[in-house]
């Protein structure tokens, strides 16, 4: 009865993998099960003993990717706990490009994310919540904290979006890959974390309250005696 039961879970496994590869791939509309079955070398029955139908095996290989984000999000929340804002937000950084840098495995999850961002069949509103909220909304603290402002400022909003939007630039794809050959391109999570870093709080120093007082032009009768 164990072997049996294995058997199931391995056979239901091939199916959720081979899947994920053809929605990757193709998208939604452009896999049949017969294709996800023949990859996963299981009978097409398999798939409505599992999850009974194609639209319930999509959604099954979409919470597995939603849960791959949640699970970004909460390690780069763990891993930035106790710290600076700069250090949060390094964190984040050097995390999230940990993931994206993947060639396989969990990154293929994130492109399925992006696919069906692009060309929304089964996307809820409900799988949003429980991953892209609490992912930006720490997000918008932590930018919130570095420029002392709410996290519900636009300026802090427009930032963190940014920030994140330069983490996926690096993300592999075989446009980039021939690019980054052409030009001898090639980058480590190091790297990558270390630059973003330093570019983003460069680019958060324009909206540093602070420092928007120290570039204000003082007026004449504030000058230093003797001054031109």
């Amino acid at each position: 009865m164990k072997v049996r039961k294995a058997d199931e879970q391995q056979t239901r496994r091939r199916i959720l993998d081979a899947a994920t590869r053809q929605f990757v791939d193709r998208g939604y509309k452009h896999v049949t099960i017969r294709e996800i079955c023949k990859e996963a070398r299981a009978n097409v029955a398999a798939v409505n003993y599992h999850f009974g139908d194609k639209g319930e095996l999509y959604r099954e290989v979409l919470e597995e990717a939603f849960a791959v984000i949640k699970l970004t999000t909460e390690r780069s929340i763990q891993e930035g706990k106790g710290k600076s804002a700069e250090e949060k937000l390094r964190a984040y950084i050097r995390v999230h490009a940990e993931v994206i840098l993947q060639p396989t495995g969990r990154n293929t999850l994130h492109q399925l994310f992006h696919r069906e961002s692009q060309e929304p069949e089964f996307l809820v509103d409900e799988l949003l919540e429980r991953t892209f909220k609490p992912r930006f909304e720490y997000l918008f603290g932590v930018v919130g904290e570095l420029l002392v402002l709410p996290p519900q400022d636009p300026r802090v909003r427009l930032s963190a979006l940014s920030i994140h939007g330069l983490i996926l630039m690096f993300r592999p794809n075989p446009i980039t890959a021939r690019v980054g050959a052409q030009l001898q391109l090639s980058f480590s999570t190091e790297e990558i974390t270390e630059h973003l870093l330093a570019f983003s709080l460069s680019a958060l120093d324009a909206y540093r309250p602070w420092r928007a007082r120290a570039k204000a032009p003082r007026s004449r009768s504030r000058r230093a005696p003797g001054s031109v």
